[in-house]
């Protein structure tokens, strides 16, 4: 393994390192005002949002690495204390990124990139009509990093308003995510794009799983099973019991074949093709049904 000390690499080598691995990232498209009125707009990946009560976002406009400059978003919410930040779907990444091209000042990135300002209801900065998700935000706090190139300067922002494209809700008002198509930001020139290959993973928040020290010792060291195998097997909150084992290999001819066969790996690969299903707990029952422990 490469082990490495911040101090013996470049600001350019360390910050390649530190958002190819740190990723992929949520993007904000703030729009700022300067104080004589123009409008800016850059796209910032050092984001997220960080509380929700009161709803807090955070973004970081960092100092240029090769100069050590500042960007117009940073003088201009120093100078105003408000933003919006606009969240950046998949159709819009393209102008997204032009938007992040270095014009000069006073010159208006909404034109440039071909986005649709529209007027906010409690700040100065427009909105990006393209934008599936809108937060009108007023600045609580800047904390700077540092004052060399790279450092990053904390923008902790409260949302006082936020605005949400009816088309990206389902049918509970709640936001699709496959409809809003996040795309998020990886290193050099990389995206991702959210909906892509969207998968759930049930949260332990209520259940007390078994957990992986529970799991026995011949199926831990399976080599079929890996890491995310493991966590589901061990995130059941009980095992089945004998007569839901007995009624399940009864019900299924698929595997009442494999059992009668004997044949301890295709147990496991059936065990792990239900893993793969989302399916842990048909995947105990056949581990269990043949015995394997």
């Amino acid at each position: 393994m490469l082990s490495l000390e911040p101090k013996e690499l470049s600001p350019t080598r360390l910050q390649g390192y530190l958002q190819s691995a740190v990723a992929p990232r949520p993007i904000a498209l703030a729009s700022t005002m300067s104080p004589d009125g123009e409008p800016n707009l850059s796209p910032f990946s050092f984001f997220n949002v960080f509380s929700s009560n009161p709803p807090i976002l955070i973004f970081s406009p960092a100092r240029r690495v090769r100069d050590n400059s500042v960007k117009h978003t940073l003088t201009n919410v120093q100078a105003t204390g408000e933003v919006v930040i606009n969240v950046v779907s998949y159709a819009m990444v393209q102008q997204t990124s032009l938007s992040s091209t270095e014009y000069a000042d006073g010159v208006n990135e909404f034109v440039k990139a071909g986005f649709t300002a529209v007027a906010s209801d409690l700040v100065k900065p427009f909105r990006v009509s393209e934008s599936p998700v809108q937060f009108e935000c007023k600045v609580n706090q800047i904390i700077p990093m540092g004052d060399q190139g790279g450092a990053g300067n904390l923008v902790i922002c409260e949302v006082l308003k936020l605005h949400i494209d009816e088309r990206v809700l389902d049918t509970n008002g709640v936001i699709d995510q496959h409809k809003i198509d996040l795309v998020a930001r990886l290193g050099s020139n990389w995206y991702s794009r959210s909906n892509a290959a969207l998968f759930e993973v049930p949260k332990p928040l209520v259940t007390l799983g078994i957990g992986v020290d529970n799991i026995p010792t011949p199926i831990k060291l399976n080599p079929i099973f890996d890491g995310n195998d493991l966590g589901m097997l061990g995130n059941v909150e009980a095992l089945p019991t004998a007569d839901e084992v007995a009624l399940f290999v009864q019900q299924n001819f698929e595997v009442k074949s494999i059992l009668s066969a004997d044949d301890a790996p295709k147990v496991f690969a059936k065990a792990k093709e239900y893993l793969q299903q989302q399916d842990a707990e048909s995947a105990w029952k056949i581990l269990l049904a043949a015995a394997v422990l």
